[in-house]
């Protein structure tokens, strides 16, 4: 019960919408790479590492992390999972992106090998599927309201709004958007740190007519106090994102009160297990967590997918259809319907790799 062989594949998808932008960067495609480990018994485990410069690190340096950490899994013994990746932690500062593909890796085949779901190994499941979220990227108010009609009409009943900072502009996004997609659509926004406090309060009292749920990290992740304020001022959830970037960032964050909700990312934790100990956290500190984006193939999606449906309580819809707008997945398809993500059937993440 040992891990015989890692090898890398990589994975270059472009996007449906090569102007796909968000404040910090815009995204024409995504590099990653594929982590696929192998077991005596033949069995394989698959992990994905995005390497988006802007967000989590480039190609090069995820490639240069995965090589260094991964030929150190082989031959470990698969119920050592936990040793493992206390180890890798320990071998290798940062790189959490890295990290995550290699504790995806060990999780889908541990898995795989026992014929079970990955969710059984994390508990088992409270649910069957996952309410989405769409992101709406930075364009014109009338494209931005277009899509949103668009996604509206195929059932998602909750869309995000990336805003750029730019007050007058972004009200007419919000604006736009809510005419568009009705007024039973959940609209939350995301300015990807481009607001101060201040300007986010002076801004909501222009944006709060538009019946807005939730508004995902409006300053910058540093200002903790920032991000305090608004959550203490505004009558809206407010959700840290870039300023939970690890376990204890998400212990500081609720231990201060600081926000209402935290925006949990298997890619930006570290992995599974570091996932589960910054939930087990939110829970205690009755602040609520949500599954947000991370670019990636089917396979990311579905390992956070068996992930979301251990959670207790998922009060805004999870973020798990980026691989809906990306091209070339190498990966069995994981399809959507009337805005919902279903658990697929099968062992392991319940996705294959087809290349």
């Amino acid at each position: 019960m040992k891990v015989t062989s890692a090898t890398l594949q990589p994975s270059l998808q472009a996007l449906a919408d090569p102007q796909w932008k968000f404040a910090r960067a815009q995204v024409p495609q995504l590099e990653g790479w594929v982590l696929r480990l192998r077991d005596d018994d033949g069995n394989e485990g698959l992990g994905y590492c995005h390497a988006i410069p802007a967000i989590s690190t480039h190609g090069a340096g995820a490639e240069a992390g995965l090589q260094f950490l991964s030929q150190r899994l082989v031959g470990r013994g698969l119920d050592d999972l936990a040793a493992t990746m206390e180890e890798i932690d320990a071998t290798l500062a940062y790189q959490p992106t890295v990290k995550a593909a290699i504790d995806m890796a060990l999780h889908d085949l541990l898995a795989r090998r026992l014929g079970v779901p990955v969710h059984v190994l994390l508990g088992g499941k409270l649910r069957d599927e996952v309410a989405l979220s769409r992101i709406l990227p930075i364009k014109s108010p009338q494209e931005m309201a277009a899509l949103a009609e668009r996604l509206a009409g195929e059932g998602y009943g909750q869309l995000k709004l990336k805003l750029s900072g730019d007050t007058d502009l972004d009200v007419q996004r919000i604006a736009a958007v809510r005419a568009a997609a009705g007024e039973s659509v959940a609209l939350t926004l995301d300015p990807n740190q481009s607001y101060n406090a201040k300007q986010m309060i002076a801004a909501f009292k222009r944006m709060e007519r538009y019946d807005i749920a939730l508004i995902e990290q409006p300053v910058p992740a540093a200002d903790f106090a920032g991000l305090a304020l608004l959550t203490q001022t505004l009558p809206v959830a407010i959700e840290a994102d870039e300023a939970a970037q690890s376990v204890r960032d998400v212990f500081r964050l609720v231990s201060e009160r600081a926000c209402d909700v935290i925006n949990l990312k298997i890619t930006n934790l570290g992995g599974i297990r570091r996932f589960l100990q910054a939930l087990r956290i939110c829970e205690a500190g009755e602040v609520g967590c949500r599954m947000g984006a991370a670019f990636g193939p089917a396979l990311l999606q579905s390992m956070s997918l068996q992930t979301a449906c251990v959670v207790r309580k998922l009060p805004y819809a999870c973020e798990l259809s980026e691989h809906l707008h990306l091209r070339d997945d190498p990966f069995t398809p994981l399809p959507a319907h009337q805005g919902r993500l279903r658990l697929p059937a099968g062992p392991g993440c319940g996705v294959t790799y087809q290349h």
